[in-house]
């Protein structure tokens, strides 16, 4: 979704070139840094291990976008090289988008993203069910059985605000124009309005995680 209008442009589907993955689609034209990707004036701060490339993605629960895209890139992930290290990183371009990226940091903190990061989306987009505020957050937990009070105290903790802090700067540092988004090693970004789609996307990204691999 665009930062300030949360739509995207249409599907253009073009293959790129690629290296690193499995079955991958020969390049039908050079990318263009500028049009296809961007090159960070600044790099921006990674998390990945010393060795490993990072790969990020911006998102918001409640993008219809970020919710079609959610099982490819649960199935890109799959095939992730050992040497890509790979983050979420929740948007907040408004205030009332802060409650969702504490609670994705709750369920990092509580080791429960493998197994509620999908139903969050589902509660969303297929249940119609809200989730965009603390209480309705904390119903949502409830109902999918986990304790609503040590939750809620990590919810409100120090240590999740600071991470939605810098989540924010994050974004901002990889000037994220909408979501979904990829950034590369805190060099590159793409967004499905740069590529065309978000399919054509990942295979970007992977042509800039082999750049990224050529320069260490």
């Amino acid at each position: 979704m665009d930062r300030r209008e949360f739509s995207t442009a249409a599907a253009v589907v073009v293959a790129a070139g690629v290296l690193g993955w499995p079955q991958l689609a020969l390049a039908q034209r050079k990318l263009e840094d500028g049009k296809d990707f961007r090159t960070l004036d600044k790099k921006a701060p990674v998390e990945a291990p010393a060795g490993k490339i990072e790969v990020v993605e911006f998102f918001w629960y409640s993008c219809p976008h970020c919710n079609a895209f959610e099982p490819k890139l649960t199935a890109w992930l799959k095939k992730l090289p050992p040497d890509v290290s790979f983050r979420r990183v929740p948007v907040a371009f408004r205030d009332d988008f802060v409650p969702q990226q504490r609670l994705f940091y709750t369920l990092e903190a509580m080791g429960k993203v493998d197994d509620l990061h999908g139903k969050v989306f589902q509660a969303i987009h297929q249940d119609r069910q809200p989730v965009d505020r603390e209480d309705r957050i904390l119903a949502f937990i409830e109902k999918n059985g986990v304790n609503r009070a040590k939750f809620q105290e990590l919810y409100n903790s120090f240590s999740v605000s600071t991470k939605a802090n810098r989540a924010k700067v994050l974004q901002d540092q990889y000037q994220v124009d909408g979501v979904p988004a990829l950034g590369v090693n805190g060099q590159f970004y793409t967004d499905g309005t740069m590529a065309g789609n978000m399919d054509r996307a990942l295979q970007i990204v992977e042509y800039l995680v082999a750049e990224a691999r050529k320069a260490k």
